[in-house]
């Protein structure tokens, strides 16, 4: 599926917002050159000042994502991520926002949420899950919460992005944040109510049919050798940043860190200690049989 079929709704959807002060940095990571006509189409339309293009990296979906997050060029006091195939509700901006005023400059907030599945012509398929647990490190160390088109965030977040650096490899650039975030004692906020109308693809992983099918099918997910991988990635980068995070999340990255190693028993102590949990119980199902197969 080509991305840019899907462009001109996510830069109306952007353009409709109830928000009104707010411009778009585009990262033309694409070879594709159509991407780059309608780019240029809608900065005659708004202007290079509500527009303005730039070349990815081209190394990968978050690199691409934090070398804008990291842009010194780009200045502002809230900052979203977008992907080019979603649609945005119109108060998006205006519920993020409103969350987002209420926390003190200095401290890093991240604001993120559930989304409402639609399918390729902008049907209604269904609600991601709707997480109730708090969000907070010991949760992040295990799960990402949102997808990135969901979150919003303020200048101090984005500063503990910008110090980590774009080029840092990370598993994800939303679950990058979250863990940012929340490891330096930063606020967090998920929303229950999709402001983002996410789009399925027909080579999306897991269908949008099959509730418990789907929710058995991420517990599965958690003892292949993928999550032990993205686990052993985000690790190595947390240690880069460990100074900035409080004290208990500290010793909560520690007791993870040796929790994937050792014995069996040791492994879960560790764990334990570190007190690591996932949003379901399935997933917490899962999460205690790739502790136990060490596959985390």
């Amino acid at each position: 599926m080509q991305g840019h079929t899907f462009l001109r709704e996510q830069l109306d959807s952007i353009g409709a917002q109830t928000h009104l002060a707010w411009s778009v940095w585009a990262s033309d990571d694409s070879p594709d050159p159509r991407t780059h006509a309608i780019l240029t189409a809608y900065q005659a339309r708004l202007g290079p000042d509500r527009l303005s293009i730039c070349h990815g990296p081209r190394k990968g979906f978050a690199a691409n994502f934090l070398s804008l997050a990291c842009n010194d060029a780009i200045s502002a006091d809230y900052f979203a991520y977008a992907d080019q195939d979603d649609i945005w509700e119109s108060d998006k901006l205006e519920r993020a926002v409103q969350w987002l005023q209420t926390v003190p400059d200095d401290v890093p907030a991240l604001y993120c949420g559930r989304t409402l599945k639609v399918d390729e012509s902008n049907q209604e398929l269904g609600f991601s899950p709707l997480f109730t647990r708090p969000p907070g490190f010991a949760n992040a160390l295990v799960q990402s919460i949102a997808s990135g088109n969901t979150m919003v965030f303020n200048r101090a977040a984005r500063h503990l992005l910008q110090i980590a650096g774009p080029a840092l490899p990370v598993a994800a650039h939303d679950w990058w944040t979250y863990l940012l975030v929340s490891g330096a004692g930063g606020q967090v906020f998920y929303d229950p109510l999709p402001t983002v109308r996410y789009r399925q693809h027909e080579d999306n992983l897991i269908g949008t049919k099959g509730h418990w099918r789907k929710r058995l099918a991420h517990g599965w997910l958690l003892l292949r050798g993928n999550f032990r991988k993205w686990n052993e990635i985000n690790v190595t980068a947390l240690q880069t940043m460990r100074s900035h995070f409080t004290a208990a999340n500290q010793g909560r990255l520690d007791a993870f860190s040796k929790g994937r190693e050792g014995g069996l028993f040791s492994r879960l102590a560790y764990c334990r200690r570190a007190g690591v949990y996932r949003q379901s119980w399935v997933g917490n199902l899962g999460l205690m049989a790739a502790v136990v197969l060490k596959r985390i």
